[in-house]
This record gives structure tokens, C-alpha cells and sequence, in this order.
């Protein structure tokens, strides 16, 4: 299997560099898929990106993944603090999950500060922006 990893973005995330420049940052998805796939194109590896604010094709998309990528990077948005479809998912597929957001969730609202699916994933990043996808690429990229 080559080194192919998922992108996964969930609720809202279509939206970014318009959404809330101040805790997301200004750049487009377009452009943070481009700079995930430059990252991990220069350690050799692959990546294939979707977004949906749909729950079950979030779902999906990590079932699927298990078939050709040797781990997803899934940024759930909202769903990461409501969904448990979404953590028994992660939980359930025979790759790891690395989770990411963009802002701090833990320096959040209350109720952003709990991630069910982080709960379920290898590893979760928070606040670091893109640099936090950058590192769950390494991570993924890296052998334990």
C-alpha cells in the first residue's frame, strides 16, 4: 500500500478564510488541502481530501479509507464534541486517526472542550493551525 493518507473534513470547514479569520485563519480549504498535500508529497506519500457536512458520508468516507490509506487526518468540526456515530467509526477502522483543529478547543467554549472523537483517534492536535495538520502527517508518515 503507498503511503496515501485521507483529509477529512467535517461541518462548515467549506467555509474557511470566510468563517471567523480570527480562530480559523485566512486561508480557503483549497488552499490548506494544497499545503497538507505539498507537506506530505515531500516525505513521499499521497493524500486524498474530502469535506462534508454531512455525518454519514463522514462515515463513510472513514470506512472507505481503511482500503487504500494508511490513516486519515479528520478535522469533525462540531461533530468531534456531538457525534458518536463519528467516534464509534474511527474507533472501528483498522488505520489510525489523527485528529485536528485549527483553534484550541480546550481555551473554547465549554462545550468544545470535550472531543468524543479524539477520544477514539491515535493522536489529537489543537490550535496550531495548519502546522497541526503538517505534524499529524508526520506522525502518520512515521513508524512506531
Amino acid at each position: 500500500m503507498s503511503k496515501r493518507i485521507l483529509l477529512l473534513h467535517g461541518p462548515n470547514l467549506n467555509l474557511l478564510g470566510q468563517r471567523d479569520v480570527s480562530l480559523y485563519g485566512a486561508l480557503t480549504l483549497p488552499e490548506l488541502e494544497n499545503a497538507v498535500r505539498s507537506h506530505a508529497e515531500g516525505l513521499g506519500g499521497e493524500v486524498i481530501s474530502f469535506q462534508s457536512n454531512v455525518e454519514g458520508e463522514l462515515v463513510n468516507a472513514l470506512h472507505e479509507s481503511q482500503n487504500d490509506c494508511i490513516g486519515v487526518i479528520f478535522n469533525p468540526g462540531g461533530y468531534s464534541h456531538t457525534s458518536v456515530a463519528l467516534r464509534d467509526a474511527v474507533d472501528a477502522i483498522s488505520i489510525p486517526t489523527v485528529e485536528v483543529h485549527l483553534s484550541n478547543i480546550h481555551a473554547r467554549e465549554t462545550f468544545r472542550q470535550k472531543s468524543l472523537t479524539a477520544q477514539a483517534a491515535k493522536a489529537c492536535v489543537s490550535g496550531l493551525g495548519t502546522q497541526g495538520y503538517f505534524a499529524a502527517v508526520d506522525l502518520l508518515f512515521t513508524k512506531d
